[in-house]
């Protein structure tokens, strides 16, 4: 995607170090960062300045090729690995890149682990870019049909978070679709919610659709409800950290409201990920999907850019309030109409998730 008309993707090999955009930064200002480490990459992830599902777990697979340059033995590999998969717990594509990784490096010989690794995460990062670009494909048609219900006027889409090209190698996944029906001359509007905490929505979202030439506005969390009363979207399309089997969706706080209000007001909600968000081991995502709890601060304070232009923080909590900060939650499958990716369109129901991912069928949990 574009950054001041220059194409970008959000991580990549620079020489030795893996580089990417270092989005704690963002929309301030546009910095590059070379993480020399696995634990330069491991913090990179813990402290977000690269989030977003698949872009986590491309920006891991690359970490594994520092972890194959580090490792002396496989004990160390595998050591290193860990290192990686602890730092974000929902995502699932995370421990899926990295277990991808080690199963490639074993197939191929301890001795040829450099090499391989690097191939791995190349091959990763190039499916992400695809498989996004193929989410748009799929959801545009979706667009595309309700732009047909109203000739001449503008589509209105509604989504939460970042699910956009910075949350993924390229294209992004809920975004994907708007892009394509913006560049297919489809009129277009986004409702940006600004995602609190941390205001991915406002700060990462609004950036890259403005980037991109996408009409949008900025809204407080609390109104998509109203939008929806009122006859303002048509359409709400969000990303996903984590899907089970069964079609349960865990994505950034506050989705699960958004759902809820979809479907009191018969407006479709569709959720967009490649297969890599699958969690083919979980049927039961409200009790079985680990939910991040980050900390207080990201509640209790809020970063932005003064009038003189520097970045300040700020405390808009009462001091001595104590704040939880759950950093996700679950939408059941039957308030999901259904999942856009890569492979096609499907309904939130096992028989068809399955139907679409033959692969998933030697992962069956208990029903028990």
């Amino acid at each position: 995607m574009l950054v001041s008309g220059t194409p970008y993707r959000t991580v990549w090999l620079q020489e030795e170090s893996v580089r990417i955009i270092d989005q704690r930064r963002l929309p301030w200002s546009f910095d590059l960062l070379d993480l020399h480490t696995v634990a330069d990459v491991a913090v990179a992830i813990r402290d977000m300045a690269v989030r977003g599902a698949g872009l986590i777990g491309a920006t891991a697979a690359y970490g594994m090729w520092l972890a194959a340059r580090e490792a002396a033995t496989p004990d160390q590999l595998r050591s290193l690995a860990d290192s990686l998969i602890i730092t974000r717990p929902t995502a699932v594509n995370l421990s899926w890149a990295v277990n991808r990784q080690l199963t490639a490096i074993q197939a191929a010989g301890f001795e040829n682990r450099v090499a391989t690794a690097r191939l791995t995460a190349e091959t990763i990062a190039d499916e992400d870019a695809a498989a996004c670009a193929a989410i748009g494909g799929h959801g545009l048609e979706i667009i595309r049909a309700i732009a047909s219900r109203k000739p001449g006027q503008v589509v209105h889409v509604l989504t939460h978070c970042n699910a956009g090209w910075l949350a993924f190698v390229d294209h992004g996944s809920a975004t994907a679709p708007i892009y394509a029906a913006h560049a297919a001359g489809i009129p277009v509007h986004v409702w940006v919610d600004e995602t609190r905490p941390r205001n991915q929505g406002a700060r990462l979202t609004a950036w890259e659709l403005a980037q991109q030439g996408v009409p949008h506005t900025v809204i407080a969390d609390n109104t998509g409800g109203h939008l929806m009363q009122h006859g303002q979207v048509d359409l709400v399309i969000t990303g996903a950290d984590r899907v089970t089997r069964s079609g349960d969706v865990a994505n950034k706080i506050g989705t699960y409201l958004k759902a809820l209000a979809a479907q009191d007001n018969g407006v479709p909600f569709y959720v967009a990920l490649p297969s890599s968000t699958f969690d083919w081991t979980l049927r039961d995502g409200v009790q079985g999907i680990p939910i991040e709890q980050r900390g207080a601060e990201e509640v209790t304070h809020l970063e932005g850019i003064a009038e003189s232009g520097s970045v300040e923080t700020l405390r808009i909590v009462s001091p001595g309030s104590p704040a939880a900060n759950y950093a996700f939650d679950v939408t059941p499958a039957r308030l999901v109409t259904g999942l856009i990716t890569e492979r096609g369109l499907c309904p939130t129901t096992e028989t068809a998730i399955c139907a679409l991912h033959p692969q998933a069928s030697g992962s069956i949990p208990s029903l028990s």
